[in-house]
């Protein structure tokens, strides 16, 4: 993979601005990121970018404000434009970050899935650290990736199935790769999925959640945490995985896909990583389509029992309680304010489908 010149609108990282209120308390990037709070990250980008050998004079965009906050950083005289991720302090430790970009190095040298280049830095270590107010900020740099996100109005079948076959590569890496000492990601488990411990906030907090509603969702997630207690979490479903591998993470040019955004990844089932992918647009007419696809690319690569494929549609139906509680902690994003009360309403839907049949009808061309 090589760095591009394509013009800055070309790049599918430029997405709305988000904001978070996730954020660290001590109110860096709490709420709305005000355009003095931006204009502090940029200069803290420029002010170490000289590490990455780019020039202090090259031009910095905001790309991106979600979880991190994302800019293009082009230098004119080299010809060379990297992305610059600065990660919301308080998500991710300085360790957690260095392991990430640790498995994404391995990838990268496995080159058996595309992933972007980390920038090395010309001194210790991938990851910038820089002070706004007191606080400390983390940066890592990428190249810059050609290519469009996958678009949940297009043909999804052929992209699901080559979907299936990039995450059993992933797998298989990730379990023969031996971990750097020190290797450290979030767990992704019930408990910190959807649970006591859910990284991305309550569910019951959802947008436009009624009591009734409430009620269907709890007892979806009690139903929940029995399937997937008794599903368990050995070694031969349970790892390492990319664990946000939805369709904006995922970039298209041509026929070949390139897997991008690692931020989340983590240990959980394996098989989350389809439900993953599966994000906002559970429900789609065609989704057991798109699921025999991604199994059946899934095991041109590697073998994936019947249980293990079995326990799905239980993860699309988590994954989406998920997202439902990541909308209500996101609630001033374009995107909770686009989807809101809506979605918790499709998620209400989805549960009370899953109480009655366990979401059966998703596999059934399939398993």
């Amino acid at each position: 993979m090589a760095s591009t010149m394509e013009p800055a609108a070309n790049h599918p990282t430029q997405r709305p601005l988000e904001r978070s209120p996730l954020a660290s308390p001590q109110g860096a990037l709490e709420g709305a990121l005000e355009g003095s709070l931006i204009e502090q990250l940029a200069s803290g980008v420029r002010s170490v970018s000289g590490g990455w050998g780019l020039a202090q004079d090259s031009a910095i965009e905001l790309l991106n404000v979600s979880e991190n906050v994302v800019f293009q950083v082009e230098d004119p005289s080299e010809r060379r434009r990297a992305v610059v991720r600065v990660h919301r302090s308080g998500y991710h430790t300085h360790d957690e970050i260095a392991s990430e970009l640790d498995w994404l190095e391995a990838l990268h040298a496995d080159a058996r899935v595309a992933t972007p280049r980390i920038l090395p830095r010309r001194d210790a270590g991938p990851i910038a650290s820089f002070t706004i107010d007191g606080e400390q900020h983390h940066a890592a740099a990428f190249e810059w990736i050609a290519g469009q996100e996958l678009q949940a109005g297009s043909a999804l079948s052929d992209p699901f199935h080559q979907l299936g076959a990039i995450s059993a590569r992933l797998h298989c890496q990730a379990r023969r790769w031996r971990r750097p000492p020190g290797f450290l990601r979030k767990r992704w488990t019930f408990a910190t999925l959807v649970g006591e411990k859910a990284h991305w906030g309550p569910w019951q907090h959802a947008i436009g959640l009624d009591a009734a509603g409430r009620s269907t969702i709890q007892r979806t997630v009690d139903r929940l945490h029995e399937i997937l207690r008794n599903h368990g979490t050995s070694e031969a479903r349970f790892g390492l995985i990319h664990a946000d591998l939805r369709l904006a993470n995922v970039l298209a040019q041509g026929d070949a896909l390139t897997v991008i955004d690692f931020d989340d990844c983590g240990e959980s089932w394996f098989c989350f990583d389809v439900a993953a992918s599966l994000s906002f647009i559970e429900e789609r007419a065609d989704l057991p389509e798109l699921i025999a696809a991604w199994l059946a690319g899934y095991r041109a690569v590697a073998p994936l029992s019947a249980p293990d494929a079995a326990i799905i549609p239980a993860l699309i139906m988590l994954r989406r309680i998920q997202l439902t509680a990541w909308l209500a902690s996101h609630g001033e994003t374009p995107t909770a304010r686009e989807l809101g009360s809506g979605y918790t309403a499709g998620t209400v839907r989805l549960a009370q489908r899953f109480a009655a049949d366990g979401l059966a009808h998703l596999l059934a061309p399939a398993n």
